[in-house]
């Protein structure tokens, strides 16, 4: 018989203070409290896997301890300050965490685990967070022959970012590993939220936004404001298709073409993009805007809080040819990705003045999101909803889910990385990209890194 049962992680003597909020916990909050409450449930950061042979619950729980006093951002709460301008942010020093036990019958067999370890997770992430009256993360544990043999970790968005969640997990997978808690903590000089956000509020912060806003704004100002010719009439209601092709090839591939060329493998990735984009467009340019994980920073190399940013990257000639358009992608990207760590709300408030003026603005509608690196092994597993290589090792392309309309959107495309492969997820507006052409797309990146690796090794 299956039970459930509540613990609680107990946190004592940590960090506190209140300040105002940081640029990322702002721009999350605004977009959330937009949202409907039965929305806001997707807006949650989660990462579940299941841990084989499995570790003893007093470990895990101890571990989990640990994080709360690593990371502010898992005690931080965000109220609205008293005149509804602002958002503040308070570290509590105490408190406890929940952690939901599901104990299974002895001997559960592998599938029965991983059905409750996923009901679970479903579980945690459905519910929206009170950012105001709870702690932002919540954990569930599957219990079976007095191990825990399945994990899930769920956060809330306005709390850490998807570099953040793998930093994260980074951690906890240490700890529960046994390292020592303050040899962790002594080797960071990461700055907290309340840290970060002093600094934002400093002259120095503020010239830091001044000048990366500006430069956005530039680039809005000179970019295409439509890549793709619009869209006949369609199905407003029409539900958003969801392709992953998964290419062991590109795997290797990715990083020969970017050793040959000096250039970094997003840089090829986003190049090829870039490639099939003005190709299905029929135009000469892309534009694409960038999800940047801002870590390179100074002081935020392992923050686990949300201090991803985007970058606006206008690329011309961009289907030229392919080493020479990596090149320029490489340098391109540098100073766009300099400029990704600004606050949105003001950003947002020149946009909204510029758009109002009839000001022509760049097309902000093609995202890209390297996230290959997110997740670090040890306690994660490549996410189920996208699905592996096939065995005998060639591309496969399928389609596991469609998705809600998303206005304003023609396409996002995230890269991941399983150990067998390299993935390219991509959800499309179908009145712009049908099937068809999102399959086109994908591999026409692939072909185009491989056929650019094979001229390589001529």
């Amino acid at each position: 018989m299956t039970t459930s049962r509540q613990l609680e992680i107990p946190l004592a003597d940590g960090r506190s203070g209140s300040g105002p909020a940081t640029w990322g916990q702002r721009a999350i909050w605004d977009v959330v409290n937009r949202l409907a409450p039965a929305d806001r449930p997707r807006y949650n950061i989660g990462t579940a896997t299941p841990l084989d042979p499995g570790l003893p619950l007093p470990v895990v729980l101890d571990a989990l301890g640990h994080l709360l006093h690593l990371h502010d951002s898992l005690h931080t709460r965000l109220l609205p300050e008293p005149d509804g301008t602002g958002l503040r942010q308070t570290v509590d020093p105490a408190g406890t965490l929940p952690a939901l036990v599901r104990d299974l019958p002895a001997g559960t067999d592998r599938a029965g685990l991983t059905a409750s370890g996923a009901a679970l997770h479903r579980e945690l992430t459905g519910r929206p967070f009170d950012c105001g009256t709870e702690w932002p993360v919540r954990v569930g544990l599957v219990v079976a022959d007095g191990l825990v043999r399945h994990i899930s970790l769920v956060l809330s968005h306005t709390a850490v970012d998807g570099t953040g969640m793998g930093l994260l997990v980074r951690d906890l997978t240490a700890l529960a590993l046994g390292s020592d808690p303050a040899a962790i903590r002594a080797g960071r000089t990461t700055r907290q939220p309340l840290e970060e956000a002093a600094f934002q509020t400093s002259e120095r912060g503020r010239k830091r936004d001044a000048n990366a806003r500006a430069h956005t704004l530039r680039k809005l100002r000179a970019a295409p404001d439509r890549l793709f010719p619009p869209a006949p009439a369609a199905d407003p209601a029409a539900r958003f298709p969801n392709a992953v092709l998964s290419s062991p090839a590109l795997l290797r591939a990715v990083d020969t073409v970017a050793a040959a060329h000096r250039a970094g493998s997003s840089a090829v990735l986003l190049a090829a993009t870039a490639a099939m984009t003005a190709r299905l467009a029929g135009r000469p340019d892309a534009v694409l805007q960038v999800v940047v994980n801002n870590r390179f920073l100074s002081g935020l190399t392992d923050a686990v809080s949300v201090i991803a940013g985007d970058a606006l990257l206008h690329l011309q000639d961009a289907d030229g040819e392919f080493g020479a358009a990596v090149r320029r992608t490489h340098a391109a990207s540098i100073a766009a990705y300099r400029h990704a760590y600004y606050d949105r709300r003001l950003l947002d408030a020149e946009i909204e003045r510029l758009t109002a003026d009839r000001v022509p603005l760049a097309d902000r509608s093609c995202v890209f999101n390297d996230t290959r690196d997110l997740l670090p092994g040890g306690l994660t597993a490549p996410d189920p909803a996208v699905a592996g290589a096939h065995a005998d090792g060639g591309t496969t392309l399928d389609w596991p889910v469609e998705f809600d309309p998303r206005p304003g959107l023609t396409y996002a495309l995230d890269a991941l990385r399983t150990p067998t492969a390299l993935q390219l997820a991509m959800t499309a507006d179908p009145a712009v990209l049908p099937r068809p052409s999102m399959e086109r797309f994908l591999r026409g990146i692939e072909d185009l890194v491989l056929t650019e690796e094979r001229a390589l090794r001529r």
